[in-house]
């Protein structure tokens, strides 16, 4: 195990860690070009469908950020060799000899990610046998797990409570099963996806989510020999098979961060080309960025594409939005716009339908001067399931504020992302601490806003 620990560490070798505290220069446009690779939230899913083939699968354009880092340990630990390929951003996986962990080392990961609720079928599958320890993940609303155990129970699988963690067990192996979600949510239905590609029987997922990182999943399933289709209405239907075999796979390149380059041009007045970025990802983001007066190209050239973001001249205007589940927008998109909204002209409104607790990060942006007052109602049209339950989830933003340096404590990864550009928007000398936490979605983030003319240091 050790040797395969030894050759992964070149792969992420950026990753080294100095201070935890970024001081920032803010006041000038960032302009320049970055680059995107493989979406966070595919990658580390298809990471974990490997466990279910019996032959090597590879993945190319796979991002150096934290959260490859932990999934690449959980892998390792469960008897899955990772790699590095020929090619810059390859990673190899052989799940050849997949084989039962210690909880000691897999409680080495406890509280580091939400990733771990996701092996269980593929290990169930596999070994009979799966332990979960303490989840963790970003603090931006009630995500239980009640769900998760719930539909493995209807699968088959027994669950049993201990003082480490969950250990659960499939003594008469996985079956198909018939589950409608109340609820569109993105991790019950990669839950349900990894449990239902080997499971005897026919699973029929109803109201499921539909994101490009699912659908993209979905195809990593496919090449792997799993039979699924997609129905219209939400409604995904999987014909278990006994066997998977491997893959290669290019995922989809990472949406949020393209948009959240995009919203650093609009904030700080800048021009930023992402390669990478892929319109037909980015739809419903594209419509609001020009609603607000951004300005963006599309290159498709074969060469390596991507799509420029701009602040044109002029002033800004204030729009009214709602996140939601896709094709809507996109919940991890508003952070970072919020602060682009807050140079704009007039009220903007955004009402959070997806997390409970996701404006938390807007207290230190009101700090630097931000003009932000956050409700209780719900300041939109479209359903909401936190209506009258206490939780303020709607955000009206008044601009232009002329936002000024201060001292900012990261709360979460996108939070921390956008606390990032409202440092570089403002005036003044900022000081940034628990900057390694955005290492867990942003590759080489420092190095990107060197390269697009920021004045930082550690």
């Amino acid at each position: 195990m050790l040797s395969s620990v030894v050759q992964h560490t070149s792969f992420f070798r950026s990753e080294a860690r100095m201070s935890d505290v970024l001081v920032v220069n803010g006041g000038a446009p960032l302009k320049g070009e970055v680059t995107v690779r493989g979406a966070k939230n595919l990658v580390s899913k298809a990471m974990v469908a490997t466990v279910l083939g019996e032959s090597r699968s590879r993945m190319f354009d796979v991002p150096r950020i934290r959260d490859v880092e932990i999934v690449t340990g959980l892998l390792e630990l469960h008897g899955v060799k990772v790699t590095p390929g020929e090619h810059d951003g390859e990673l190899v996986f052989d799940p050849s000899n997949v084989e039962r962990a210690g909880v000691d080392e897999i409680n080495v990961h406890a509280g580091s990610s939400r990733i771990p609720i996701l092996l269980c079928g593929p290990l169930l599958h596999r070994l009979g046998h799966a332990f979960i320890p303490e989840l963790g993940g970003c603090n931006i609303g009630g995500r239980p797990i009640d769900f998760h155990l719930e539909a493995l129970r209807r699968f088959g699988a027994v669950v049993d409570k201990a003082p480490e963690g969950l250990h659960l067990s499939a003594p008469d192996g996985l079956h198909g099963i018939k589950y409608h979600l109340d609820y569109p949510s993105v991790g019950a239905t990669e839950q349900i996806l990894l449990a239902a590609v080997r499971a005897k029987g026919v699973t029929e997922l109803s109201n499921a989510a539909v994101e490009p990182e699912i659908i993209d999943l979905i195809c990593v399933l496919q090449k792997m020999g799993a039979i699924i289709k997609v129905h219209t209405n939400r409604v995904i239907e999987i014909e278990g098979v006994p066997r998977l075999g491997g893959f290669v796979h290019r995922p989809i390149p990472d949406r949020i961060e393209a948009a959240s380059w995009a919203s650093a041009a609009l904030a700080t007045k800048g021009d930023i080309f992402v390669r990478g970025a892929r319109q037909a990802d980015m739809m419903t983001y594209l419509n609001v960025f020009r609603s607000i007066g951004g300005e963006f190209e599309v290159d498709d050239s074969p060469s390596g594409g991507g799509i420029r973001f701009w602040h044109p001249v002029g002033d800004l205007r204030a729009v009214a939005l709602e996140t939601d589940v896709h094709p809507g927008f996109m919940t991890d998109w508003q952070q970072p716009l919020v602060v682009a909204l807050s140079q704009a002209n007039g009220l903007s409104v955004v009402h959070e339908t997806v997390y409970e607790n996701r404006f938390g990060y807007t207290e230190a942006l009101a700090q630097m001067g931000a003009n932000i007052q956050v409700y209780q109602d719900c300041l939109g049209g479209t359903p909401c399931r936190f209506g009258r339950m206490g939780f303020r989830h709607s955000a009206v933003i008044a601009g232009p504020a002329k936002l000024h340096a201060h001292d900012l404590i990261i709360p979460d990864l996108r939070a921390g992302f956008s606390h990032l550009i409202a440092a570089m928007a403002a005036e003044g000398r900022s000081r940034v601490h628990g900057v390694d936490l955005i290492n867990r979605g942003y590759e080489n983030f420092e190095g990107k806003l060197t390269a697009l003319g920021a004045d930082i240091a550690r």
